[in-house]
């Protein structure tokens, strides 16, 4: 019997409940986990909110989660690939707010010797993202990157994964998280009147990730960047879109580029609270708040 967070309507993170469900073998293609950590992420409570309706329409009752780390336990029928007792990363599109689900293999990476089941979580929407949007930008050596909202999941974890491309790092956030960037190895800068005059006295940027997406973020990227094609957005909207700035294209292979730098030591992943699943409402509310610092982690 496994136990999952569901929603039978939209609303706040409160619609919330916790029921349990009974998993069928696994069919061809799939492959049953146990999750041992699951990652929150702002899709979460933007799913839940029905913000994402359009593009996601939903059947009632809903679950929301789309990574999370765990054991395999079974595997479908004549399935090469996995095992029981394989340790793996799971990916998806909602669905993770479980103890235990079936998945399609095809979602699955294996997790690598010396990454825990809590970092292992994290990878996919941070590290895969933050992956791909520098690979975008094509960022190497010499480049100075500027990264709005870089206390967040994919912030933090791009302020790592530019230093390993050789990049310098200037970031953006509250005041109250500036140490923490510091720590990480970037320039900390502050919001608010006169953002981007404080960016230009830490560096020249020649790249930009906005995970933010606000007028003030976008305004800055245009005052600061002569090349628009070297600026993307996780956040798109008509701002960003009338800018000129691309969204994040997420690419095949990104999580497991990620993972083998989790495993190499070459990034971490900042967990800020760690909350059993059954109070996964809570959690969405402080992600939904804005003033998360690095991941939230859910322990099924």
């Amino acid at each position: 019997m496994s136990t999952r967070i569901y929603f039978e309507e939209y609303g706040s993170p409160q619609v919330l409940k916790v029921g349990t469900e009974e998993l069928q073998d696994p069919g061809d293609g799939q492959v049953q986990v146990e999750f041992r950590a699951v990652s929150v992420n702002p899709a979460d409570w933007k799913l839940v909110a029905g913000y994402l309706k359009q593009w996601l329409p939903l059947e009632f009752p809903a679950v929301p989660g789309c990574e999370a780390a765990g054991v395999v336990t079974a595997v479908g029928p004549a399935f090469e690939g996995f095992a029981p007792g394989d340790e793996v990363i799971w990916n998806g599109i909602m669905g993770g707010y479980r103890t235990e689900a079936l998945v399609p293999a095809d979602e699955l990476t294996p997790l690598p010797v010396g990454v825990d089941f809590e970092q292992a979580a994290c990878i996919p929407v941070a590290g895969g993202t933050a992956y791909s949007a520098l690979k975008q930008l094509d960022v190497g050596e010499g480049d100075t990157v500027l990264i709005h909202g870089a206390a967040g999941g994919v912030g933090s974890a791009a302020i790592q994964v530019a230093q390993f491309f050789g990049a310098t790092v200037i970031g953006t956030a509250s005041e109250g998280n500036h140490e923490f960037l510091e720590q990480l190895g970037a320039l900390p800068v502050a919001y608010g009147r006169g953002l981007t005059g404080r960016v230009r006295g830490q560096g020249q940027v020649t790249a930009v990730l906005d995970t933010v997406g606000t007028e003030e973020t976008v305004a800055a990227t245009l005052a600061l960047l002569r090349d628009r094609s070297r600026a993307v957005t996780t956040a798109p909207g008509q701002l960003s879109l009338d800018a000129g700035i691309a969204a994040v294209r997420l690419q095949e292979g990104r999580v497991q580029d990620a993972a083998t730098l989790a495993a190499d030591g070459q990034i971490t992943f900042p967990v800020s609270q760690r909350m059993p699943l059954i109070e996964a409402a809570d959690a969405l509310e402080i992600s939904r708040s804005g003033h998360a610092r690095g991941k939230i982690v859910l322990l099924p």
